[in-house]
């Protein structure tokens, strides 16, 4: 039986068990399983290979012991064994040991679940993996782990569980050009079920790792991964496993978010960052207070590239996908976008047609590629077309990693400034630091004027603060009502400094903002007319930020002309 009709049997009998409700939680139960097989599977090649290897497992609770003989328990002896033994000692098992296997096997089980009810369905389910996984053959290593990616997949069809599933043709793409050698620390610190990450190993093992033990040792040390959620973070460790990696402790349960921005020190920082972070979900309230006050929003997606940002080291490079929305957001994505091109160099952004993450979401994507360092001066889009003859993705005609061979034979070398690249029907490049260079030109006397109206205005305030002082030892009534009289005109006069100060920073800001938003459109290719419901809306939230834009430089070009004819007849 093959390792595909196995999974598909295991899952119809869970089907038919009253307490796993749905994708997800036959996924759970499926992987928790699966950990304890493949685990079991590779404690004998570790045993093989090592006389004194010892289980961090006490001997009950190995899978060998418990779940190997087909003829084993079962029934309501299984279902309490599993519930009131194995999960509460695994659980516990960090406690025990200081065995880095143990801390990894407890951060598995502290929030894994038996769904299952029927423990008769519970043997039939381990006799099935028994039977039909050993992952010590070679040829079914193989096959199991195209298989785990199948099981990945499964989860787009499991509700919000898909935004953990990033497909294949992406992540392979995304580190092929960033290119992470062996040495280099690579993160992503919202891991999902772990995708970019292996692939990060499979990466450094077919370019850099010469097969020895010590270059695996120095592959393990250097794959760092944190996940929030308890299903993929399972998913993610069992993954780390299949690629080899002995002890995936680096693979961390928690989230990011949740520690103060400036907390991340020096020593954290990591040479590359590849990611999907979850978009268009927010985080509890109180997680944006970890963040500078200037990017602080509850938006997930914004709050994970402020932190990729302070992740990478100098000359640390990144690929990131984002949606549309961050390209062309205002407000906090503006600063945001701001802090990105300032402290980094953003030189690529690829932009992937619709349905690349069908089903789960038909929103246009984003890679960017950046390093920091140094800030951004031209910024390259590559439009990805559509295969030939298709017009869409979807489950049964999904991206392939072929379809980026342009893409990779156009890329070029960042070492000479991509000094190779040209424009064609699908490229074309942005002149950021002229563009910069000519908003700034133009705000400066908008930020001049601001900057003197307020210096004057707080040399009036200093003033008023000194009347009023004086007036509280003045007993005249006529000096009190001078006094009074000049309080009053002079604080009339900051209100006034104080408008026009405002106007000016209006004016600047139509004029200054505007510039980051980065959604520019492929020049070589007229308009597109679309009757998807996504993208028309996008459109139209595009055109009503560009009406809202022109809004405000009307009415701050109208209040500088009142607030100036306002001074003049006074």
């Amino acid at each position: 039986m093959s390792i595909s009709t196995t999974i598909k049997s295991i899952q119809d009998l869970m089907r038919q068990d009253v307490g796993v409700d749905g994708d997800a939680q036959r996924i759970g139960q499926l992987v928790w399983l699966l950990f304890l097989k493949i685990f079991d599977d590779r404690e004998q090649e570790w045993e093989m290979f090592s006389e004194r290897y010892t289980s961090p497992i006490p001997a009950p609770l190995r899978w060998r012991h418990w779940a190997a003989d087909p003829a084993g328990i079962t029934g309501k002896e299984l279902k309490d064994f599993i519930d009131d033994e194995l999960f509460p000692e695994l659980q516990e098992l960090v406690r025990r040991t200081d065995d880095p296997k143990a801390q990894v096997i407890s951060s598995v089980f502290a929030d894994a679940y038996n769904y299952m009810k029927s423990g008769h369905l519970i043997r039939q389910v381990i006799n099935k993996i028994q039977e039909g996984i050993d992952f010590n053959k070679s040829q079914q290593r193989h096959a199991f782990g195209d298989m785990y990616e199948q099981i990945l997949k499964d989860l787009q069809s499991a509700g919000n569980a898909g935004e953990f599933y990033t497909p294949r043709a992406v992540t392979e793409f995304m580190v092929a050009q960033i290119d992470p050698k062996l040495d280099d620390k690579v993160m992503d610190p919202a891991c999902g079920t772990g995708g970019f990450l292996t692939c990060a190993i499979e990466h450094k093992r077919k370019h850099y790792v010469k097969h020895t033990q010590a270059d695996e040792k120095r592959l393990e040390a250097s794959i760092f991964g944190v996940e929030k959620k308890p299903l993929p973070h399972l998913l993610a460790t069992t993954n780390m496993i299949l690629h080899g990696i002995e002890v995936p402790s680096q693979i961390r349960h928690d989230n990011t978010l949740a520690r103060p921005l400036k907390d991340w020190s020096k020593e954290e920082r990591v040479d590359v960052i590849v990611a999907n972070p979850p978009f268009g979900g927010t985080e509890e309230a109180g997680v944006e207070k970890n963040f500078p006050s200037d990017i602080r929003t509850r938006e997930t997606a914004d709050l994970f590239m402020a932190l990729f940002i302070r992740l990478l080291k100098d000359n640390g490079r990144a690929a990131v996908v984002l949606p549309d929305g961050f390209l062309f957001g205002e407000g906090t994505k503006s600063r945001l976008k701001e802090k990105l091109l300032s402290e980094c160099n953003l030189h690529t952004i690829v932009r992937l047609p619709n349905g690349v993450f069908n089903p789960y979401t038909g929103i246009k994507t984003n890679l960017l590629f950046f390093t920091k360092g140094k800030p951004t001066e031209t910024i390259w889009y590559y439009e990805h077309p559509y295969p030939e003859g298709q017009k869409n993705y979807s489950k049964t005609r999904p991206m392939r990693v072929e379809e980026f061979a342009p893409e990779q034979a156009w890329w070029g070398s960042e070492t000479d400034g991509f000094a190779s690249r040209v424009e064609n029907e699908q490229a074309w490049k942005v002149d950021f630091r002229a563009i910069k260079a000519a908003a700034e030109q133009r705000c400066q006397p908008h930020w001049d004027n601001e900057a003197r109206y307020k210096q004057q205005a707080n040399v009036l305030e200093i003033t008023v603060r000194q009347l009023k002082e004086d007036l509280k030892t003045v007993k005249d009534a006529a000096i009190r009502a001078t006094l009074n009289e000049q309080i009053t005109q002079q604080g009339n006069e900051v209100r006034a400094l104080k408008a026009k100060a405002d106007a000016e920073k209006k004016a600047a800001d139509a004029i200054y903002w505007p510039i980051f938003n980065l959604d520019i459109k492929n020049p070589h290719v007229g308009e597109q007319e679309s009757h998807d419901p996504k993208v028309l809306l996008a459109h139209y939230q595009q055109q009503q930020q560009s009406m809202t834009d022109t809004r405000r430089k009307i009415k701050a070009i109208l209040d500088i002309a009142l607030l100036s004819k306002s001074g003049e007849e006074a």
